[in-house]
């Protein structure tokens, strides 16, 4: 177990973590049926199982997390204090992943949106965001 030294505290707080339906991707998903769109969830026939998937328009939102995927702010910009010679690695090869995975998405010929978790507190700019993705 590569894990055996974990405290319990921290094993149980990194099991809360959830790989889909996150608080932020739920508020895209809202904002997205509001403005009318309908949309499929997780397509695993998809490089990397995008989070929304509008296969009518070819249009697919990433909804990433600003710590997991390394974003270029505050919140993205923190490093782990504990065992950072394997978390520093294993989020360098998200962020590696997600080049990878938006690269193939392209190549498909869907249109991709990266929205962050940062960008979802403005709610109305997230709307005019999303709508100006949608209906273009």
């Amino acid at each position: 177990m590569p894990f055996a030294n974990v405290t319990a505290v921290v094993r149980r707080r990194m099991t809360r973590i959830r790989k889909s339906d996150t608080n932020p991707e739920l508020a895209v998903r809202h904002v997205a049926h509001r403005l009318g769109y309908r949309y499929r969830l997780h397509r695993r026939d998809l490089p990397g199982t995008p989070d929304m998937v509008f296969p009518s328009l070819k249009k697919i939102v990433l909804v990433h997390g600003c710590f997991w995927h390394q974003h270029d702010c505050p919140m993205g910009k923190k490093q782990p204090a504990k065992r950072r010679e394997y978390w520093i690695p294993k989020l360098a090869r998200n962020q590696q992943r997600d080049v990878r995975n938006e690269a193939a998405l392209r190549d498909l010929g869907f249109d991709v949106l990266v929205v962050w978790e940062c960008e979802i507190r403005d709610g109305y700019a997230l709307e005019r965001r999303l709508a100006s993705f949608l209906e273009g």
